[in-house]
């Protein structure tokens, strides 16, 4: 198993180390479990400081898709394949749970790069 170190105030120790304790583990037993959830948050959301850009990125992609679909079905159906394929790519979005890739289904215009 790997060791991590990482720097954190008095106070914040002081406060995990209290809630540690409470719990009758480790200081690493009881922060482990928080830092999986991290990497792996199944269907949660894990919150960040970057949460605020994101939410303007959101609704900025929701604005441009609108427009995108009123003026264009077919670019809207290739931008949001293209960004299912971002997703998956990096890791946020499960092809097993993805509601627009049945099974079987190839994204749209990319028959031919397959």
């Amino acid at each position: 198993m790997r060791t991590l170190s990482i720097k954190i105030d008095d106070a914040l120790h002081r406060r995990l180390s209290i809630r540690a304790l409470g719990a009758n583990l480790t200081m690493s037993e009881f922060v482990r479990p928080l830092i999986e959830e991290a990497a792996y948050p199944g269907n949660r959301y894990v919150h960040s400081s970057q949460d605020e850009l994101l939410s303007i990125a959101i609704q900025t992609f929701a604005l441009l898709a609108a427009l995108a679909t009123e003026s264009s079905p077919q670019v809207a159906d290739r931008g949001m394949a293209d960004a299912r394929n971002l997703l998956r790519e990096r890791g946020l979005l499960d092809p097993a749970k993805d509601p627009m890739a049945p099974a079987g289904r190839v994204d749209v215009d990319r028959e031919d790069e397959q």
